[in-house]
C-alpha cells in the first residue's frame, strides 16, 4: 500500500452556521489538501463527527468528496463501530469502488477482550473487499489493542495491511514497529508523535492538523521518511504550539477554528460537542497571523 505512505488527513465535516452539511466548504477543504501535498484523504472518521450524521448526510459527504477529488488522491473510508454484524452489513452493501482502503476503529464502549477484538476484525476482514487499516485509540474506545493481537491479525488476514496507532504509548509504538510484518504499515494517529514515529520506522500519519497546515506538515513527514531528522524537527517545533492548541478543547472544534481563520469553513460543530471558545479562537488566530502559511 505504497500510496498510503506519508501524510493522510482525517477530514472534518464542515457545517453551516445552522448546522447543515456545507458542501461548498467541503470543496474548499479537499482542494486545499490536494494543492498542498497531502498524500491521501480519510473520509468519515472520528474527526468528521460521523456519529452525528444521518445516513443521507453520510452519503452526501462521501459523494461530494469523491466528486471534488476526481481521483486525484487515494481515499480511505471510515467504517467501524461496536456492532460487528452492522459493520459487516455495511461493507457488503456499500459501493466502495472509489476507495483504496477502509479505516476501522477497535470496538468502543463494549470493551471486548483481545480475543473479542481479534474475532471482530476477523469478521470484518472476511467481509471487506478492500484493504483494512486497524485503528487503535484507547482514550476513545476504552480498550487497548495489544501488539500481539495486531501481529496475529496481520499474519492471519492478508487484507489487514496497517494500523493507525493512537494509544499515546511510545513503548507500544516501538513494539509494533519492531515486530510487524515487512509490508505492514504502522501509522501515527497522533500529530505530536508522528515525526518520532516515522523516524523510528513508521509509515506516516493520519493527521488532524495536516488539513489546516498541510504543506508544512506533509513536508515534515516527507523529511522524516527521508531520514532528515534535523530539518524535520525544525518544521515540527514551528508547528508544535498549534498542535497543542487545536486539541486544547477537543477535536474537531480546534481544527475547525483554524480552518475558519484561513477561510475554509465555519467554526460549527454538532452537539454534544461545542464550538471553540473565544479564548481559544484568539490563541489560534494569533498563531496563524504570525505563522507563514
Amino acid at each position: 500500500m505504497e500510496k498510503l505512505i506519508g501524510t493522510g488527513v482525517a477530514l472534518i465535516t464542515p457545517f453551516t452556521s445552522n448546522k447543515t452539511v456545507d458542501t461548498d466548504a467541503i470543496e474548499k477543504l479537499v482542494d486545499h489538501q490536494i494543492k498542498n501535498d497531502i498524500d491521501y484523504l480519510v473520509v468519515l472518521g472520528t474527526t468528521a463527527e460521523a456519529s452525528t450524521l444521518s445516513k443521507d448526510e453520510i452519503e452526501l459527504v462521501k459523494d461530494k468528496i469523491i466528486q471534488v477529488n476526481k481521483g486525484r488522491l487515494p481515499l480511505v473510508l471510515g467504517i467501524g463501530g461496536n456492532n460487528t454484524r452492522a459493520i459487516v452489513h455495511e461493507l457488503q452493501s456499500t459501493d466502495l469502488s472509489e476507495f483504496s482502503a477502509i479505516l476501522s476503529v477497535s470496538p468502543y464502549y463494549n470493551k471486548p477482550s483481545q480475543k473479542g477484538i481479534y474475532e471482530h476484525f476477523k469478521a470484518i476482514s472476511e467481509a471487506s473487499p478492500l484493504p483494512i487499516i486497524l485503528y487503535n485509540v484507547p482514550p476513545r474506545t476504552g480498550s487497548n489493542m495489544l501488539p500481539e493481537t495486531v501481529f496475529r491479525l496481520a499474519s492471519d488476514f492478508e487484507n489487514i495491511v496497517g494500523i493507525k496507532e493512537a494509544a499515546g504509548d511510545f513503548e507500544q509504538i516501538l513494539e509494533l514497529i519492531k515486530g510487524k510484518p515487512n509490508e505492514f504499515m504502522v501509522i501515527s494517529g497522533e500529530d505530536k508523535l508522528a515525526l518520532p514515529m516515522v523516524l523510528a520506522g513508521g509509515s506516516g500519519v493520519i493527521s488532524v492538523i495536516g488539513q489546516g497546515l498541510p504543506k508544512d506538515f506533509s513536508n515534515m513527514i516527507y523529511l522524516g521518511l527521508s531520514g532528515d531528522a534535523a530539518k524535520a524537527f525544525e518544521v515540527f517545533y514551528g508547528l508544535m504550539t498549534c498542535i497543542d492548541l487545536i486539541f486544547e478543547e477537543g477535536n474537531p472544534a480546534g481544527i475547525k477554528a483554524l480552518l475558519h481563520k484561513i477561510n475554509i469553513c465555519e467554526l460549527d460543530v454538532r452537539l454534544p460537542l461545542v464550538n471553540a471558545s473565544d479564548e481559544l479562537q484568539q490563541k489560534i488566530n494569533t498563531f496563524v497571523a504570525a505563522y507563514k502559511i
